[in-house]
């Protein structure tokens, strides 16, 4: 019996180092992968393996250093929001007083949102059968962050923060024959034409206010652009009364009493999703301003950061800089390894893989990865965030093999010339090489 046991525990000991000996060839391979690469080795790289039915560090190559993530940073987002923010998104504050309905902001970034909106608030609102007073709140928060390319300011990946979004702090602009119609309609009064016409059509918006400029005078009968608009608490109430018809007052220099109630508009979860998929900038740095004002009943974004710094990313393995909740800020660093342990971190709040992917853009399905990847065996295998600014092109998510076996993974790319497509394309090799081969 003795020396059948004994038979049995070397056959064991024999096929775990076969085993081991397999992977260590496979992750020879994928490093030598990563050696001849002629796109990878013309810029700076770094990628983290970690496998998670085995919990451990598996491969990496840079992985300690230090990158600009880009939207990757909507996954410390993502994680703070959930840490934080209740099932449901706080809609507004209010109160009410005799004939009077008192109400404040919380950041929601779904009030009138085209996508998102529920109009719990709206309705809230437009039915009351109350005199309306908008309060403002005096705040640090500054319409960008730290990082930002103030050049940007005209596209509407990058709108103005404030504390009471509406619209998405978006003009949308279509063609109607000849003629430019903005929504919200307000914004039509602050159309004018260039008198110099340009050879292209475009809507310009002066920095420093709402005066949008036409061109000329032959847009395109397909013509569909968006642009941010310069929010302050007066455009506010001005846009509101004029959608609500209904007359809302600005009431400055008033006290929130500590007795207000809070209207939730829209499951948290729904949000989050869609600021994932699409990588949606202004969901992001307005979800960091709601959890802020959840924990401290303040806007204090600052705050919130180093108190999640110093609760969880204090114990990964690397130091990590953030200044956003977006990644729109350059300022913005971590390497891929602590990436790879935030994702380690979302897991643990999702130990289903069904709801932990939800959050993700599936390669081949959907949001930015819908055309990176193809399906493998008809199924998709890579649920990542991606993350893309001038010179960066980032992915950090989840992988599953074809034998079954899941890995979290970091894949951050800076400082390259030119397009990012070559650097996509060399990722996906990679990580299908990943799929195909452990």
């Amino acid at each position: 019996m003795i020396n059948f046991l004994k038979n049995v525990s070397s056959c064991l000991i024999g096929v775990l180092f076969l085993l081991s000996t397999v992977q260590a060839q496979n992750f020879d391979a994928l490093h030598e992968l990563f050696k001849g690469s002629s796109v990878l080795n013309k810029h700076y790289y770094g990628f983290s393996l970690y496998d998670l039915d085995s919990n451990r560090f598996v491969y990496g190559n840079n992985e300690d250093k230090h990158f600009t993530p880009a939207s990757n940073t909507k996954v410390f987002t993502l994680f703070a929001s959930l840490k934080i923010i209740g099932d449901s998104i706080p809609g507004i504050e209010y109160i009410e007083k005799g004939d009077s309905l008192l109400f404040w902001g919380t950041g929601d970034p779904t009030f009138l949102h085209p996508i998102l909106d529920s109009h719990r608030v709206y309705n809230f609102l437009k039915f009351s059968n109350k005199k309306l007073f908008y309060v403002p709140q005096q705040t640090a928060e500054p319409f960008y962050r730290e990082g930002w390319s103030i050049e940007d300011y005209a596209y509407d990946y990058q709108p103005e923060i404030a504390v009471f979004p509406i619209y998405g702090n978006l003009v949308r602009f279509k063609a109607l024959g000849k003629d430019i119609i903005a929504s919200p309609k307000l914004f039509n009064h602050k159309l004018t034409i260039r008198e110099k016409y340009a050879r292209h059509f475009n809507i310009i918006r002066d920095f420093h206010s709402n005066a949008f400029e036409l061109t000329n005078v032959n847009p395109s009968a397909s013509y569909r652009s968006s642009k941010p608009f310069h929010w302050s608490d007066s455009l506010f109430v001005d846009l509101l009364s004029d959608t609500l018809s209904v007359n809302v007052r600005l009431l400055s220099n008033y006290s929130k009493p500590s007795d207000t109630k809070t209207l939730y508009s829209v499951p948290r979860n729904v949000v989050l999703r869609e600021m994932m998929l699409p990588s949606d900038n202004f969901l992001a740095e307005h979800l960091t301003m709601v959890a802020a004002k959840i924990k401290y009943r303040e806007f204090q974004t600052d705050s919130l950061r180093v108190e999640m710094q110093d609760k969880f990313y204090k114990l990964f393995t690397d130091s990590i800089q953030l200044r956003d909740g977006s990644g729109l800020s350059t300022y913005n660093k971590v390497t891929p390894r602590s990436m790879v342990e935030l994702l380690l971190s979302v897991k643990e709040i999702f130990p289903d893989y069904n709801q932990l992917f939800n959050y993700f853009p599936a390669g081949g399905i959907d949001g930015t990865l819908k055309t990176a990847y193809a399906l493998d065996q008809g199924v998709p295998f890579v649920w990542a965030k991606t993350g893309t600014i001038h010179a960066v092109y980032c992915q950090s998510g989840y992988l599953v093999t074809r034998t079954g076996r899941r890995y979290a993974f970091s894949f951050l790319n800076n400082n390259f010339i030119g397009s990012a497509t070559p650097v996509r394309k060399e990722m996906v090799r990679i990580m299908t090489f990943i799929r195909q081969n452990y």
